[in-house]
């Protein structure tokens, strides 16, 4: 028991750290409709990672290395948010798409120039959540913390832009600042969160257990509560399920994100279904509402 403590805790505390704030970027990005922002980011934060490595000889997780990622991600932010509002005639999702393609064959043209090129792209995709230690974990807290308390400051203007951004044109925001924020902290959060638990993983926190609440609740809050509480229950069984039977951290994880998913989705269609049929038999008043 303590070796698997002593194994899994810092890895389970970081997991802990990335549901919190990506819980809260999911239910956004979902009612936004980007879902691979995600990847478009993480991807172009390695063009400029790998960038950095072949112009200044920046080690992975350097400074330099860092600052030239996030200095790709914030012009990828100012980018997305323009296009949004003065690009009508096309879907963000079909440039974000567009994008991810680029910088994904900028990243391997870069990667091809590197030595352990393939070593690089295994990292990126897979992480290495299990080698992730105390440090790694005071170092994501803090800076999620700053994420997370910038984004709950804006959260009223973030929250009406993402219900309707049509409606928040028209009553005068500056939607693209609030956009261009918006972005930007996310792909700060997802290079962070990238570099320690690989792409994957990231986009199944990002994704899975928002859609998941979004099945269970239509309320802002719900859907938050219900991501971090779902999120943090497959983590948990992800990596027990991985120290059981010795498979990869990331992938499982990944995996008892789907099955989370699915369950909860299957769930509620089986109550949804009992429920309809009670309404029909007479057993539940129809003026009731839950």
């Amino acid at each position: 028991m303590s070796e698997m403590l002593s194994m899994l805790g810092a890895p389970f505390a970081a997991c802990l750290a990335m549901t919190a704030i990506l819980g809260f970027l999911g239910v956004h990005v979902l009612k936004r409709e980007v879902i691979f922002i995600d990847i478009a980011l993480a991807q172009i934060a390695a063009v400029g990672a790998t960038a950095a490595h072949l112009a200044f000889a920046a080690h992975e997780g350097s400074p330099v290395g860092y600052a030239c990622a996030l200095g790709c991600v914030l012009l990828a932010a100012a980018f997305y948010a323009l296009v949004r509002r003065k690009v009508m005639q096309i879907s963000l999702e079909a440039v974000i798409g567009v994008s991810y393609a680029v910088a994904a064959a900028a990243a391997l043209f870069m990667v091809g120039m590197t030595t352990q090129g393939h070593c690089h792209v295994h990292r990126m995709l897979a992480g290495s959540l299990l080698w992730t230690d105390w440090t790694d974990v005071l170092v994501l807290s803090v800076c999620f913390a700053a994420a997370g308390a910038a984004l709950f400051a804006a959260r009223r203007p973030l929250s009406r832009i993402s219900d309707d951004y049509a409606g928040a044109v028209a009553a005068g925001m500056r939607v693209v600042w609030w956009d261009f924020l918006f972005y930007s902290l996310a792909g700060a959060v997802i290079t962070v969160a990238v570099r320690l638990a690989g792409v994957v993983v990231v986009f199944g926190l990002l994704i899975m257990p928002a859609a998941a609440s979004t099945a269970l609740s239509s309320r802002w809050t719900g859907r938050l509560l219900g991501a971090w509480g779902l999120g943090a229950v497959a983590c948990a069984a992800g990596l027990l399920f991985a120290y059981k039977f010795d498979f990869s951290v990331g992938p499982s994880v990944v995996l008892l994100l789907g099955a989370t998913l699915v369950s909860g989705v299957i769930s509620l269609y089986f109550f949804r279904w009992s429920e309809h049929r009670a309404r029909e038999k007479g057993l539940i008043d129809v003026t009731t509402h839950y």
